[in-house]
Parts: structure tokens; C-alpha cells; sequence
């Protein structure tokens, strides 16, 4: 097993090109989530120059759909989603 490696978000090009595949890493900072009607937005106000809701830059954006709560739950899991859904929306 490889050695834990510690990131933060933002990340930066050297962060992430350090990493490897199998490599065991633990994310500090923020994770946004996101599918497919949030990516369109963000393309949308990307395309009329307005400000973004969040810097994009060095994010780590998870696509996951939203789940109802359980009753007596405050929020829901968080189910990943395919990323074909949002391969209109990237780069």
C-alpha cells in the first residue's frame, strides 16, 4: 500500500501531477458536487462573461447526484453519476 499523500484544495499543477494511480490520498479543503444542470450553468455564465458562483480553478468538483433524506435526516447520500452526462460541459 502506497504512503498517504495529504491535499488541499485549491489544487495546484503540482499537486495534482505528483499523483499516481493507487495512490491512497486525503483530500482537506472543499469538494463541490455537481451534475449535469450545474455544469450547464456554469458553461452558460461562463459563455456571457458573468461571475462565477465559485473559482473553478483547481476545484475538485464531484458529479453526484442528490438523494432525498431518510425522515429524521437532515440531508442525503451523495450517489456519484456517470461523467457522460456532463461531457458536453468539459473541456
Amino acid at each position: 500500500m502506497s504512503e498517504k499523500k495529504i491535499i488541499t484544495t485549491p489544487l495546484t499543477d503540482e499537486t495534482v501531477e505528483d499523483l499516481k494511480i493507487g495512490d491512497n490520498v486525503l483530500i482537506t479543503g472543499t469538494i463541490y458536487t455537481a451534475r449535469d444542470a450545474a455544469h450547464k450553468r456554469l458553461v452558460e455564465l461562463i459563455d456571457k462573461g458573468a461571475e462565477l458562483p465559485f473559482d473553478v480553478k483547481g476545484q475538485i468538483i464531484y458529479f453526484a447526484d442528490p438523494t432525498p433524506p431518510k425522515p429524521g435526516q437532515v440531508i442525503g447520500s451523495a450517489g456519484s453519476t456517470t461523467s457522460c452526462r456532463i461531457d458536453a460541459y468539459s473541456p
